[in-house]
């Protein structure tokens, strides 16, 4: 009786790719989900002020944040207001260069569009509002935002 002999492959089976779009698919959406975008960590206490008549910014893309208030750190920073830019404490001289450069990272004909948003807390003076804009007058950042949180209907008639 004659032997049946199973012809030998010369190598290894080729790897399929069919499920390939399958798994770049996945881990690109598990990244898209558990990924946070990047947000400025305070190092001010802020608690924003209410407003009746508020409106939503349309292009946040364009707009600069200028925090106000007092430190988190007292010990180190003291307890008078302070102006946070990104993520560092600065001095109002300071608004003008900070402007400046967020002013060339917008594409050139967006830039008239720019807002300077001021958040700052309920408890900060005038006087610092005062000088902060000042220095972004110096700085021909004429659109200037006060960022503050929606007051409900109950809040306008109470009596204090």
């Amino acid at each position: 009786m004659g032997r049946i002999r199973k012809k030998k492959s010369g190598g290894t089976p080729e790897l399929s790719t069919a499920s390939l779009p399958d798994i770049v698919f996945m881990l690109l959406f598990f990244f898209m989900v558990t990924t946070t975008m990047r947000e400025v960590d305070l190092k001010i206490s802020l608690k924003k002020p209410r407003a009746t008549e508020i409106q939503k910014l349309e292009r946040k893309d364009l707009v600069a944040y200028i925090y106000v208030g007092t430190p988190k750190n007292a010990a180190t920073y003291g307890t008078e207001p302070r102006v946070q830019l990104d993520d560092q404490l600065a001095t109002t001289q300071d608004i003008g260069g900070f402007v400046v450069v967020k002013r060339e990272e917008i594409n050139e004909k967006e830039r008239p569009l720019m807002t300077v948003s001021i958040k700052s807390d309920i408890k900060v003076r005038m006087g610092l509002i005062g000088d902060i804009k000042q220095e972004l007058r110096k700085a021909q950042a004429l659109k200037i935002n006060y960022s503050t949180n929606p007051t409900t209907s109950e809040e306008l008639f109470k009596v204090y």
